[in-house]
């Protein structure tokens, strides 16, 4: 069991990589790993709200993921339906609020419809705010901030001076949220594959060689939980906070 005088991240971030090669380990098809890893999704979003966690943010798929063979990405937005369809089903009980994040114009039309709708129907929600990041990418977080206070300078309701970090901040799909306290990353791999850059300038990243994401479970949450507690946060400061 976790420690009571630990300091509980507000916001966790969770980059859920290494779905593909769990299916390969296994003799399965990649789609196995997909199906398992978002199996272990539903798993650790309701231990995140269990435990008092104030947002989730995990990376379901990135603008790069188009890339991927079109079977496999077919099979991915199955899954996403699969989702939707129980979250409107089966979670009206779950005190969990669900917003995604990225460009959801580029989805089918049904998929844009599921997405409004479960996004109506947990708004009034007061637990964990999970967001699923979708069609999603950094850079073009980014891009899409500036140019929405590219369009107010020009319609004359902001001057260039004026802009300033907050208002970026102010901009970016996050708005209102406290930036991640922490980023997890299992699977092995050690970069942060373009996963809210503006927001993470001081998040704690913590790395997970040991285990990929449909076989990361409640307790290695914690042991992320416990890193993160050891690390002392100083914001570019001498004194830690």
């Amino acid at each position: 069991m976790a420690e009571t005088n630990r300091i509980l991240p507000e916001h966790i971030g969770i980059i859920m990589d290494g779905n593909g090669r769990w299916a390969k380990k296994r003799g399965l098809p990649r789609m196995a790993g997909h199906r398992a890893g978002a199996n272990n999704f539903r798993t650790i979003t309701r231990y995140c709200n269990k435990i008092g966690i104030k947002y989730l943010t995990v990376y379901a798929f990135s603008t790069e993921n188009w890339s991927r063979p079109k079977e496999e990405v077919d099979a991915l937005m199955r899954l996403l339906y699969d989702y939707l369809q129980e979250a409107l089903r089966d979670f009206r009980e779950e005190n969990i609020r669900t917003r995604f994040i990225g460009d959801v114009t580029a989805l089918q039309p049904v998929l844009q419809q599921l997405i409004a709708e479960t996004e109506e129907l947990s708004a009034d929600r007061t637990g964990l705010t999970l967001n699923i990041a979708m069609n999603y990418g950094g850079r073009a977080e980014m891009v899409r901030a500036a140019q929405m206070l590219a369009r107010r300078v020009q319609q004359g309701q902001l001057a260039p001076e004026d802009i300033d970090e907050a208002m970026l901040s102010a901009s970016m799909y996050t708005a209102g949220q406290s930036d991640p306290d922490l980023i997890i990353r299992p699977s092995g791999e050690y970069r942060t594959s373009n996963f809210m850059l503006w927001q993470s300038a001081y998040s704690e990243y913590v790395f997970m060689d040991d285990i990929l994401w449909p076989d990361f479970t409640e307790e290695d949450l914690e042991r992320a939980i416990d890193i993160f507690n050891s690390r002392s946060r100083r914001f570019g400061g001498t004194v830690a906070k």
